[in-house]
Formats: structure tokens, C-alpha cells, sequence
């Protein structure tokens, strides 16, 4: 009601602040059905106001010399935060939490000097699984399993041993599977140019990720944020999307996607073929040498 009174009286600002509060409340504390509708309307308006704002600052930009087409991309992703166009979203380690890194959702492979390689790689990396794939995938074992005593807790409690979301590891927790590497020696070699998390017991995990025609994985976050999680896409078939925070990407085969998993991720296949990718975990560029080698020994089993 406050908000509706400063927006009537021409104060937006002012609006905008008291209808940030009321969502603010709604979303945390929750409100009975009969204030639904008040809720639904404090998010129109707000959204209203935000938008003028926003073109307010695209007029003022393009007014001192940078028009929106000419904006960096993290420039753009600022105000739009600041619209409410996106929503912030933070790392969430589930296990380990690594202070004082950057909150960055997906990272430019560019930035990385061996991730050109790793790409350059994929026709033999597909190829060698494609013949693995020729022998069907009951080698591919869920990749949510359940263990003994186990409750799980994330949204993803459909998938537990559901095929759905399936895996084949040529290393998992830092145990390599000889005889898989044997096959795909190509595969190997590959993700060995990347700094692999090599901590015994841990790390590296190295799969090939199997996402069903229709299968959806929901939101959740990673175990550590001193890793980041790389995928190289294999077989991708149109309508494979993946989400880490609030940008929502398509696979592309060849292109890598180096993320933070700590952040919140969900991946979907809405296409009628089966995707495959690879993933391989990598230490995160901003860690020291003695500091990689503190958590490894923290970690080691």
C-alpha cells in the first residue's frame, strides 16, 4: 500500500523500494492466498518501474556515447541486474567453501591455454565414443545413486537411480577405469592438458554424461568451489539447454562451457535423441600453487 502511494504521487523511486521490501517479504516469510493477488500485483508494478528506469539509463548511456549494441557484456549484465531483468546469484558449495573467490557463472575458455587443444580434440574424443555407444549404454550406471543410510536432500530425488541422467567415468574420485582408458586413449590424453583436480579420493572425475530424450536435471549446486566443471559437448541435438545462475545457454558440439557448478545449475533435453558430454573438473585459475596444494592435502582420503 505504501508503494502504491508513492508510485500515485510520481515517486519511483520511492515505489520501488517499498515494492522490493513487500516481494522481499512474500518471498521469504510467504503471505495467505487472499494477499496472493496484492503479491502478484507489488511484481507488476515493480516490474513496470524497473523498466523505466532501465530505459532511462539506456537513453542516458547512448546520450554520453555508448549506445546498448556497443555495451561490454558484463556492463549489460550490471543493469540488468539492476532492472531486475536477471536475478544475483552466488556460489553455494555444498561440502567446501573457499573464501574471497570471484563470483563468475560461466568463464571464457579463451582465457584458458589449453582449452583451444581439448576442442580441437573432439572429432577423435566423439569418435571414440561412438564405438563405445555401438555396444549399447548399460555400462552408463545412473549418475545419482543410493547409497546405504543416504537421505537425499536436493531436488534432484526423481533421478536417483534413474537412467535418465547416466554416466560413464574413466576416472572417478581420482580412481582411473584402465580398462575404459585403454578405449579412449584419445579422450584421455585429451582432458590431460587441462589442470585436472588430482586429489586423492576426490579427484579428478572424468565421464561421459548421458541426458535422455526428454529427461530434465534440476537446480542444484556443486561440492566445492575450488574446482570448476568443464563440459565438451559430443552429441547434441537442437533444444539441449543448459542454466548456471541466470544465463541459459545450447550446447554447442566442439564448444566448451567451463563453469562455476557451485553455482546453481540445471540442465534440460528437450529434444527427441539422447545428448552426451563430456565432464572433467579443473583447480580454478585463482588458487595458488600452495594453495591447491593446502586443500589437496585437507582432502586426500
Amino acid at each position: 500500500m505504501k508503494a502504491d502511494c508513492r508510485a500515485a504521487a510520481g515517486d519511483e523511486g520511492a515505489a520501488r523500494q517499498y515494492y522490493r521490501t513487500a516481494i522481499g517479504i512474500a518471498d521469504t516469510a510467504g503471505v495467505p492466498a487472499d494477499a496472493a493477488p496484492d503479491v502478484a500485483h507489488a511484481r507488476q508494478a515493480l516490474s513496470e518501474i524497473e523498466d523505466v528506469f532501465h530505459a532511462k539509463r539506456t537513453r542516458l548511456m547512448t546520450n554520453r556515447g555508448f549506445p546498448a549494441e556497443s555495451w561490454s557484456p558484463r556492463f549489460r549484465h550490471a543493469l540488468e541486474l539492476a532492472a531486475g531483468k536477471r536475478h544475483q546469484y552466488y556460489q553455494r558449495p555444498t561440502v567446501f567453501a573457499y573464501p574471497e573467490l570471484p563470483q563468475i557463472q560461466y568463464y571464457d575458455p579463451a582465457d584458458f591455454d589449453w582449452a583451444a587443444e581439448v576442442e580441437a580434440q573432439t572429432a577423435v574424443i566423439r569418435a571414440e565414443l561412438v564405438e563405445l555407444l555401438k555396444q549399447g549404454t548399460d555400462n552408463f550406471r545412473p549418475y545419482i545413486q543410493a547409497g546405504d543410510g543416504n537421505v537425499r536432500l536436493d531436488a534432484n530425488k526423481a533421478l536417483v537411480e534413474n537412467r535418465d541422467w547416466s554416466a560413464l567415468f574413466l576416472c572417478e574420485n581420482g580412481k582411473v577405469d584402465e580398462a575404459l582408458m585403454e578405449r579412449c586413449p584419445a579422450t584421455w590424453a585429451a582432458v590431460n592438458e587441462a589442470p585436472l583436480t588430482r586429489i586423492p579420493g576426490w579427484g579428478p572425475t572424468v565421464m561421459f554424461s548421458l541426458l535422455k530424450a526428454g529427461a530434465r536435471i534440476e537446480p542444484h549446486t556443486g561440492m566445492f568451489n575450488t574446482r570448476l566443471v568443464c563440459h565438451l559437448p559430443l552429441i547434441v541435438p537442437p533444444k539441449c539447454t543448459f542454466r548456471v545462475g541466470n544465463e541459459v545457454r545450447e550446447w554447442k558440439e566442439g564448444k566448451l562451457f567451463i563453469f562455476d557448478d557451485t553455482i546453481e545449475h540445471e540442465a534440460w533435453n528437450d529434444s527427441g535423441e539422447d545428448r552426451v558430454v563430456l565432464i572433467f573438473d579443473i583447480w580454478r585459475p585463482e588458487l595458488s600453487e600452495q594453495e591447491r596444494s593446502e586443500v589437496t592435502a585437507l582432502l586426500s582420503n
